[in-house]
């Protein structure tokens, strides 16, 4: 069978099992997830050996060590994904609930219910967690799943998906309701953005590139997150030992991922003590600075930063600088560079954390504490599907809730329109 024929037998497959999910119980999708889980660590082996031969070829193409990170699994990762199963089996099932109802005068009583969108295609590079992540929210949820990860990955994600699949075919839940597309070929990518007769929705997870290529080419809507411009600002009268910690943790916790910081900026007042103080912790860390005019005064063996950096996605031990003269400026600044993904301010004034939570319009605004947070697992959704940094039709990390729609439902007791 030649690409474009398979992929739209797996298209087919998931339309058909879309009807079956959308009624499925609660306590049949929990069982299913359940059971996933204890068959992921079961094969635990499996997956590392399928795994390795991923990695090694990673290691071959001369991926950077980040890619590499988020492509390897482990004992540790592999309890990870199968915790996040029996998470996702935990929470409370969207389909069916009735968010609001109110009376017409006319008698009838309307309402919405939530209900599973139906087929959701995942298109995602390097990161084996995502298969399962996106599978188990896609069960619960009630869509079905066709998930098509990177060449990089491809063991790994056909190996996690045949163990999910004997699973649901033990719960009698078509097979469909989760597939992998098995083949390399951007062919195969091409094709799946085509079939909007079968899929309602495209989720693109990684590289900037990548979405704007999905996006291009998709006859299907997309949500989109092209890129983590991630800002945190250090305000006049911050505490700096907190200040300091945050952005610790917002750039080298884990460099490579999307919600890491990629701009401090730091308010004129306190830049003289704060400067030194938090570039000793970055440089022992590994982190390169770029900084502006005004950094480069009090951080003098610092790099220039240029206009292109204050756009930049680094996803590395890199981070750019810039002294601000006031709450208005940082608000400014990432109001022209940002990426509406997530921004945080450290302060110890109420009514500046106030205007910074209401006038920063990215998908996730903190205070006092670190970018690292907008993560779906960490904000209480169990995983995500992703980080929408559009508005529609969700926007920041996507949890249950935003993997359904809504339908109007309304009760009458005779009532004729006239």
């Amino acid at each position: 069978m030649d690409v474009t024929s398979r992929v739209v037998e797996i298209a087919r497959n998931a339309k058909k099992a879309a009807t079956v999910l959308a009624h499925l119980s609660s306590d049949a999708k929990d069982c299913a997830l359940s059971d996933m889980a204890e068959a992921i660590i079961r094969q635990t082996g499996l997956l590392i050996k399928e795994n390795a031969k991923d990695v090694e070829k990673a290691r071959k193409m001369g991926l950077s060590a980040a890619m590499i990170d988020r492509l390897t699994l482990n004992e540790g990762t592999i309890e990870g994904i199968a915790r996040s199963l029996k998470d996702v089996a935990c929470l409370p099932d969207p389909v069916g609930k009735v968010t609001s109802m109110w009376r017409r005068p006319n008698g009838l009583l309307v309402g919405r219910m939530r209900i599973p969108l139906g087929v959701i295609g995942i298109i995602y590079e390097s990161r084996p967690n995502v298969t399962v992540d996106a599978a188990a929210l896609c069960l619960k949820s009630g869509n079905a799943v066709i998930l098509r990860g990177g060449s990089e990955a491809i063991n790994s994600n056909i190996a996690i998906a045949n163990i999910l699949q004997i699973v649901l075919t033990d719960h009698a839940i078509p097979e469909g309701a989760i597939q992998v597309i098995p083949m390399i070929e951007r062919e195969a990518v091409r094709e799946m953005l085509q079939l909007g007769e079968y899929i309602d929705l495209i989720i693109p997870r990684g590289g900037e590139d990548l979405i704007r290529a999905v996006v291009n080419e998709s006859k299907i809507p997309v949500i989109k997150h092209y890129k983590g411009v991630c800002h945190v600002y250090v305000d006049a009268g911050a505490d700096l030992e907190m200040a300091v910690d945050i952005c610790i943790n917002a750039k080298t916790q884990r460099p490579g991922v999307c919600n890491a910081m990629e701009t401090l900026l730091v308010h004129q007042g306190i830049a003289g003590e704060f400067l030194p103080l938090v570039a000793r912790h970055l440089g022992e860390a590994g982190v390169v600075l770029k900084g502006c005019d005004r950094t480069r005064q009090i951080l003098k063996d610092i790099e220039q930063a240029k206009e292109e950096d204050w756009y930049q996605e680094y996803l590395d031990l890199i981070l750019s600088v810039r002294i601000v003269n006031d709450l208005d400026e940082a608000v400014g600044h990432i109001e022209k560079y940002g990426s509406l993904h997530t921004e945080s301010i450290i302060t110890n004034n109420y009514q500046n954390a106030q205007r910074f939570l209401n006038e920063v319009n990215s998908s996730t605004v903190l205070v006092n504490a670190s970018t690292r947070f907008s993560d779906g697992f960490e904000l209480g959704l169990g995983a995500e599907i992703g980080i929408s940094t559009t508005k529609l039709h969700a926007f920041g990390p996507m949890g249950l809730e935003e993997l359904t729609t809504t339908k109007f439902i309304i009760y009458g007791n005779g009532q004729v329109r006239t």
